[in-house]
């Protein structure tokens, strides 16, 4: 990190004052790193869903769970005494970010998005854009018939469907499928989290036969080897797009500019 937490806010912690209290979206590397940077100095407070079993551990308090929708959030900013709200989850979670942006706004707490960058194709990619897992799954016909999917467990259902029944699925995930949920007729679970290799990608390519990648265009380093992997392999990816951020939410890509933001907060709203 480029901005060093004595730099974010200078706060008296004496018993007189609190320091900011900083909540944090996160499950994210951008979130860990950030909370990282701000524990010491400022009150961090990481949020996760849950939906990962064992996650990596965090630095600063950490709760886990939902808040109860948008009104939720809003009692919780109050409650805590949040002075800035920072939105690092993934960026397919499309709901608690547009229910942050609305409970930022009803409890008066400035809101940032952080965002990695998206990934973009270079030459020698073969990318097929869709909207939607749905989307994704309707592409793969006439592009591959063994499919590696890494779209998380939390979409299967998508790829669920009779005129897929033909497919071979490899799924990667970190955690195993919730029981009942609708999967591939025919698969195979890989429970692994990255940050992932290229000679293991490759391997993983050549040992299934794999010729059709599926993948959300989730950003960052640590599950981008799959992407180099098939373009050496010359295989199709189906790259499903992202989710928009909510409409006037300030969006930052590094760790190191949320920092930033949170710095310049110090002087007017994070007063602390």
């Amino acid at each position: 990190m480029d901005v060093s937490p004595m730099d974010i806010a200078q706060t008296d912690t004496s018993p007189e004052h609190r320091p900011p209290h900083v909540l944090v979206l996160g499950g994210t590397t951008e979130a860990r790193l950030l909370a990282g940077a701000l524990h010491g100095r400022l009150r961090v407070t990481s949020s996760l869903a849950g939906r990962v079993a064992r996650p990596v551990p965090l630095p600063g308090e950490v709760r886990i769970g939902g808040f109860g929708g948008a009104e939720g959030l809003e009692r919780w900013l109050r409650e805590h005494r949040v002075d800035a709200l920072i939105d690092a989850t993934h960026p397919f979670a499309g709901t608690i970010s547009f229910n942050a942006a609305r409970a930022a706004t009803a409890a008066h707490v400035p809101l940032l998005a952080l965002r990695r960058p998206s990934w973009v194709p270079v030459p020698g990619d073969d990318w097929h854009r869709a909207g939607s897992p749905a989307e994704a799954a309707g592409a793969l016909r006439g592009l591959g018939r063994r499919v590696f999917l890494t779209t998380g467990r939390m979409g299967l259902a998508a790829f669920a469907r009779p005129d897929l029944d033909d497919h071979w699925f490899l799924v990667r995930s970190v955690d195993a499928p919730d029981p009942g949920t609708p999967t591939p007729a025919r698969m195979e679970t890989l429970l692994d989290r990255g940050p992932f290799t290229l000679e293991g990608e490759r391997e993983l390519l050549r040992r299934h036969r794999l010729d059709v990648l599926v993948t959300k265009d989730s950003g960052g380093a640590a599950t981008a080897p799959k992407l180099a992997a098939a373009r050496e392999a010359g295989l199709p990816v189906v790259v499903i797009s992202r989710p928009p951020v909510p409409d006037g939410v300030p969006v930052v890509t590094t760790p190191d500019e949320a920092a930033r933001w949170l710095a310049q907060l110090s002087g007017g709203e994070l007063s602390g």
